[in-house]
């Protein structure tokens, strides 16, 4: 059981909602303009400005990279219009999960967020993590990284009665994954290829409707901090344990206090404690609608808020109307 967080009853669940929806509404204007960089500097700055509006002492610990690559949310930056005074709130944040998706104008682009008190978001570098990740209802440890991906597809399949050519899994499309790839092939299994956004990859698998039951493959460390926020709120586990390219990858995760490199992190290590998680729909997606713009300058957004003390998860439809404050 989760205990409530007196901390985060001071910041709303739905003033998170607002965060996302001011980032999603920004980036919404650079849908299909082919414009990446321009894309995500407007969903960074709405949520930047959003967050300063709210009373509270944060501290971004997931962001948009370290302070001299990133003018705006990097990492260790202070938001909020209470610090010193208001209550310490670790973020962990991705303005626009999908710049490809949106300069594209494809699917499932988000911007996400999530908040626990103070060091209970591990601060992970901005490295690649090997992630694995099931929904809820099954038995404690059925998923391990120590395990290959044949052996963990046969443990999800025992346990929920089926054969292991009825698992779905979800894979992001690289070149990377290639033997991860015709390895699951080679049991039959589904595969859902998806070209970017591997937060909405890994809720994924708590959604029947998705079909989807596995997550498998590596991706951005900081992702997988959000999305175990997101399993933490609604169940599932997960897995993580990052990967190094080079020697300052390493050495850039020491300066961020992890000692072993080696660490396979559970769920309760990446979110620890009571967490809120937000994200609002940039484009239509399996989990969200995007932005929708109407004739009269009205404009709609889905969001999905969840909060682990009280594993509630509220669907909150917005509507915007010209002039209106979020």
């Amino acid at each position: 059981m989760v205990i409530a967080s007196k901390v985060l009853d001071r910041v709303l669940v739905l003033e998170m909602v607002r965060v996302t929806e001011a980032a999603a509404i920004s980036a919404s204007k650079m849908i299909g303009r082919g414009d990446e960089k321009a894309a995500d500097a407007a969903a960074v700055e709405a949520m930047r400005a959003a967050l300063n509006e709210l009373a509270m002492d944060g501290t971004v610990v997931i962001g948009e990279g370290e302070r001299d690559e990133a003018p705006m949310l990097f990492i260790g930056e202070k938001v909020g219009s209470a610090i010193g005074t208001g209550p310490k709130i670790d973020i962990a944040l991705d303005p626009l999960e999908g710049t490809t998706i949106t300069a594209k104008a494809g699917p499932n682009a988000l911007a996400v967020l999530a908040v626990a008190e103070e060091g209970n978001l591990l601060n992970a570098p901005d490295v690649y993590m090997d992630k694995l990740a099931v929904g809820p209802g099954y038995p404690d440890g059925i998923i391990d990284l120590a395990k290959t991906p044949t052996e963990n597809v046969e443990a999800v399949a025992k346990a929920k009665g089926v054969e292991p050519n009825e698992i779905i899994v979800c894979v992001l499309d690289r070149p990377r994954h290639e033997k991860l790839i015709a390895e699951l092939r080679s049991i039959g299994c589904g595969i859902m290829l998806i070209p970017d956004g591997d937060v909405a990859g890994v809720i994924a698998v708590t959604d029947p409707d998705t079909t989807i039951d596995m997550y498998m493959g590596s991706g951005g460390a900081p992702e997988g901090v959000l999305a175990a926020a997101a399993l933490r709120c609604v169940g599932g586990q997960f897995k993580g344990r990052l990967l190094f390219r080079n020697d300052d990858e390493k050495s850039r995760a020491r300066k961020w206090g992890i000692q072993d490199l080696d660490h396979i992190y559970d769920l309760e290590e990446l979110a620890k404690g009571d967490c809120i998680f937000a994200a609002t729909g940039v484009t239509d997606g399996s989990l969200l609608e995007g932005v929708k713009r109407l004739k009269n300058g009205t404009m709609t957004t889905e969001s999905v808020v969840m909060r682990a003390s009280s594993g509630t998860v509220r669907w909150v439809r917005g509507e915007h109307h010209k002039g209106a404050r979020a």
